[in-house]
């Protein structure tokens, strides 16, 4: 065979290789396993993706219950059904044409296993006959109730010395796999956690404080899922975190200083259920006595040494634990108790926000009243509206007057031209533009400290004898 002929010949069987690949792969889908309800209908679907009006389709459905042998169910041909195994089938299951899928109308425990379908696919284009073949796992479960718990015991454990078991149960449900949750969290494998092979026991061993909470247990299968009501788990525990506080004195640490004769209090605080038991001691000179039994104690400092020692031993009576703790009580003058100087800690912060506020007011103030008189613009202004004669007029240094030259004297260079020997006003508030100014001029301010006259201290005397 050669030219066109061969051309054609290979091409319709890369054709009809590449299309018996894809019935066996993809063109035929039926899906793995189907969970089914109990009295509820189940369709066992399959999907083809081809033309079923271009192909003769063949097949059968098989059935294999747990345990048992392979069953012919029913036998079809394109749409129509060749026939049933048996009579029983009948209303049992029913084809779906146009593409071989299967409807089981009411499921029971009988119709589940596996199903097989056997198709013998037909493709008259290209005279090929393709067999495919598939299986689905078919489950039949009953929805689960609402799952109950119970504890042993009902009553509130003891931590280190008693164990908890947790059980959970249902009414009704097939294939019921069990969870535990505690405070709504799952519950996990532990060395004090054990699970039964299902998981419907949990037993905590043995149980702690840290073990308090709520718990309930969360039921499902195939097809359904409970959640149970909770349960609280109590524990006698304890005592933890003891330690002694009190609202007198102050307190470094361990150690409370008040001052004499002052009436103190200590609260033995503890976690403990139920509440523990206190018993106080004093320890003076490596000697201990009880002082007195509950949860408070009550001090008078002044019948102290300077400093003394102190034990607050705490005792669960169910749980049979104790714990202690010590603290130091020195007698030292701290005027009149801490109050006062919490007191007098409040009052200091208004009061130096004052004396800061007054401070920052004056130094403003004085700033800008040295600003206001000594600003050189302003010194500026008044030298050049003098007279010409008084700019001109040689300034006197020698000794004609003390009194004269008595002063403070600053110099003040005043930039400008030299033959520019007056300026007005107007000109000196535009100085800071001027670019072209080459001489200095020198002028020397004396500021006179203002010392009452006589004629003025004789009027003040006049006024001060009227």
């Amino acid at each position: 065979m050669e030219g066109p002929g061969r051309r054609t010949f290979i091409a319709l069987c890369l054709y009809t290789a590449l299309l018996t690949l894809s019935v066996n792969s993809e063109i035929v889908h039926v899906p793995s396993v189907l969970h089914g309800v109990k009295g509820k209908s189940l369709l066992l679907s399959v999907e083809t993706y081809f033309r079923l009006e271009d192909v003769e389709i063949q097949g059968s459905w098989y059935q294999t219950r747990p345990g048992g042998p392979k069953t012919l169910m029913v036998t079809f041909h394109n749409h129509t059904v060749i026939m049933l195994a048996s009579m029983r089938h009948r209303n049992r299951y029913f084809f779906q044409p146009p593409n071989a899928s299967l409807l089981i109308p009411r499921l029971d425990e009988a119709a589940e296993g596996d199903y097989h379908l056997d198709l013998d696919i037909h493709f008259p284009q290209t005279q090929e006959l393709v067999r495919a073949e598939r299986t689905v796992h078919v489950t039949v479960d009953v929805p689960v109730s609402t799952p109950v718990i119970q504890k042993t015991p009902s009553s509130t454990v003891v931590e280190d010395k008693e164990n908890v078991t947790w059980t959970c149960r249902v009414e009704n449900g097939t294939r019921v796999q069990y969870q535990w949750l505690k405070n709504n969290m799952p519950l996990d494998v532990s060395d004090r956690h054990q699970f039964s092979q299902d998981n419907s026991t949990l037993v905590i061993s043995p149980v702690r404080k840290k073990d308090i909470g709520q718990y309930r247990c969360l039921a499902r299968n195939h097809i359904s899922q409970r959640q149970s009501h909770t349960l609280d788990l109590s524990v006698f525990y304890g005592p933890y975190n003891l330690a002694v506080k009190s609202d007198h004195g102050l307190r470094t640490g361990e150690v409370f200083t008040v001052n004499p004769g002052e009436l103190v209090f200590f609260d033995c605080q503890a976690d403990s259920n139920p509440p523990n038991s206190c018993m106080w001691i004093s320890k003076t000179n490596n000697a201990t006595e009880v002082i007195t039994v509950g949860l408070r104690l009550e001090v008078t400092s002044y019948k102290l040494a300077q400093a003394e020692e102190f034990l607050c031993r705490a005792f669960n009576n169910v749980t049979q634990k104790q714990d202690e703790t010590q603290f130091t009580l020195v007698v030292a003058s701290l005027g009149t108790g801490k109050e006062r100087y919490v007191q007098e800690s409040r009052s200091f912060s208004p009061l130096a926000a004052i004396t800061l506020s007054c401070l920052f007011i004056c130094c403003m103030l004085l700033v800008y009243f040295r600003r206001s008189c000594h600003h050189p613009k302003r010194v500026l202004m008044n030298i050049y509206n003098r007279p010409l004669t008084e700019q001109r007029r040689p300034h006197r240094s020698g000794h004609e007057d003390a009194t004269e030259d008595f002063g403070i004297y600053e110099f003040v260079s005043i930039p400008g031209k030299m033959e520019s020997t007056q300026a007005s006003s107007r000109s000196l508030a535009h100085l800071e533009s001027v670019q072209d100014l080459h001489t200095t001029i020198y002028d020397v301010i004396r500021h006179i400290p203002e010392t009452p006259t006589l004629a003025t201290q004789s009027l003040l005397g006049k006024q001060c004898e009227g």
